[in-house]
């Protein structure tokens, strides 16, 4: 680690090859938008004109032009914007291996545990970071990220006057990487509020914060897209911004015009280490749950509906019928879950929660995390074509889940060669089990490798039939072409992705 250490470069947390990076410190968004009157400028500087409804106008005819500036905005923002300062004891290189997924390629793992400790010594070392945060009420309630206070001894903010006050954690939420913190104080301090409205994409944003320590950093924007997945967590619904956002952002507010947060920057999208302008937020709607229970708890609940699901491909969707690609289908429910003790069964395709439509596997996901353990919700699924209602009760997110293996042997396969697969019965393959078909050989450009299904993956059912040998594959697949369907359901287990659906063409069975 060079210079200063921070505590920020143990906070890189690589989520592709190419980098996703958690920061330290957030910025502002803001503008004050006045009604226009006549032609011309109104208060903000927008250039506007009468508007003749007779007038055909082609798309984006009416849009005004650029604010002329955030200053007014700013000024009323950002004494509520704090810098959060860390000391973390830690064995060095040790901060850095923990921030980094257990998926890692071990020439990736490599260079992130140098990037922020080169030469540095061995043993215990105190590292000194710096992200930023939000007051969200007068008595000192801050929120910032998980990953800028994870494992700090000691946590003092300083705010924009320039006071540095000591600060305790009050509760973390790994999961959404969300964090509550108080200062230690006995006096007032300016907040802000979280907004009440999500932000339309092409609305603007300001962030104010610490990049690379530079406090005050104002940057403006705007939001390029929502619901963003980055493969950080199951949680991922990023609002995703072009301010410029770097390390030391982590944690501070995205504000829109009138002067409300509308997300938490959490991390960016860097080749480089550095803003390219793809920075990603946590919603204000997730943020307002959580930090509510941390407030109240010191940590989160989150419910566990027990169902192992995916998203309904278009093919999925031909397959059963269904008119729309859309919900999450059950590959299995976890035995004694909420789900299993409700009826939810494999091959069911849950398409609502409380009248909620659920778009695929991860919005189910994120819908049922964010609930309190103990809530009673209705749950609207397709199982063999007919809709149904289930009555559940969520219980307490289990801390530790198992995976499901397989096993794959030697055998006499028999070929389907439609498909370009080797298959064997499960009974007759050591390891595999008594039930289903096991595929002992995958022809490289096949129709079934396209589709993902590999070498000691054991074919389950076909089209909602349990199969035994190969036979019985072959036959439920013809029966899925004689009813006119382009593609039919397989339910696999593998030993990487436990037991889920593929589609798989039928045309020349």
């Amino acid at each position: 680690m060079t210079g200063n250490p921070s505590h920020d470069s143990a906070e890189r947390k690589v989520l592709t090859p190419r980098r996703l990076t958690l920061m330290a410190s957030v910025a502002v968004l803001g503008l004050a938008v006045i009604a226009a009157g006549p032609a011309g400028f109104n208060a903000v500087g927008l250039w506007t004109q009468p508007a003749h409804a007779a007038d055909a106008q082609p798309l984006g005819a009416k849009v005004t032009g650029a604010p002329i500036g955030f200053a007014d905005l700013v000024a009323k923002v950002k004494p509520a914007v704090i810098s959060v300062r860390v000391k973390i004891d830690e064995t060095v290189g040790s901060a850095v291996t923990e921030k980094l997924p257990d998926n890692l390629p071990p020439q990736l793992r490599k260079f992130f545990q140098q990037f922020g400790t080169p030469n540095a010594p061995q043993g215990k070392e105190i590292i000194t970071g710096e992200g930023s945060g939000f007051f969200i009420s007068p008595d000192g309630y801050a929120v910032t990220n998980n990953h800028v206070v994870d494992h700090a001894k000691t946590v003092q903010i300083k705010t924009a006057d320039g006071h540095v006050y000591k600060a305790k954690v009050i509760g973390r939420d790994p999961k959404t990487d969300l964090a509550l913190i108080k200062a230690e104080a006995d006096k007032t301090f300016p907040y802000v509020k979280f907004a009440d409205k999500a932000p339309r994409v092409g609305d603007w944003v300001v962030a104010v914060g610490n990049p690379f320590g530079l406090s005050e950093t104002v940057t403006a924007g705007i939001v390029s897209a929502k619901g963003r997945d980055i493969g950080g967590n199951t949680f991922d619904d990023y609002i995703q911004i072009d301010a410029p956002i770097n390390k030391g952002n982590s944690g501070g507010p995205a504000f829109n015009t009138n002067g409300n947060v509308i997300g938490v920057n959490t991390a960016i999208f860097s080749p480089s280490g550095g803003s390219v302008g793809i920075g990603f937020d946590i919603p204000a709607s997730t943020a307002k749950l959580v930090i509510a229970q941390l407030k109240a708890h010191g940590y989160v609940n989150h419910a566990f509906l027990g169902v192992r699901v995916q998203p309904v491909s278009a093919a999925i969707a031909n397959s059963l019928g269904l008119k729309h690609a859309e919900g999450a289908i059950v590959d299995q429910p976890t035995p004694g879950s909420p789900a299993a003790k409700a009826g939810i069964k494999a091959g069911d395709v849950i398409t609502t929660v409380n009248g909620k439509t659920v778009k695929g596997s991860r919005d189910l996901a994120r819908t049922i995390g964010m609930m309190a353990p103990g809530s009673k919700v209705k749950i609207a699924l397709v199982r063999n074509g007919e809709s149904k209602t289930m009555d559940v009760t969520l219980a307490k997110l289990p801390k530790e889940q198992t995976a499901m293996a397989a096993n794959n042997g030697q055998h006499e396969a028999t070929g389907l060669p439609d498909l370009g697969l080797q298959l064997a019965p499960a009974s007759k393959v050591a390891g595999a089990g008594q039930k289903g078909v096991v595929v002992v050989g995958v022809a490289p450009n096949g129709p079934a490798a396209e589709r993902g299904i590999s070498a000691g993956d054991v074919i389950l059912d076909v089209a909602g039939k349990p199969v035994a040998n190969a036979d019985e594959v072959r036959n439920a697949l013809k029966q899925a072409h004689a009813s006119g369907k382009h593609d039919a359901l397989m339910r696999i287990k593998s030993a990487n992705s436990g037991t889920h659906f593929v589609a798989v063409p039928v045309r020349h069975a």
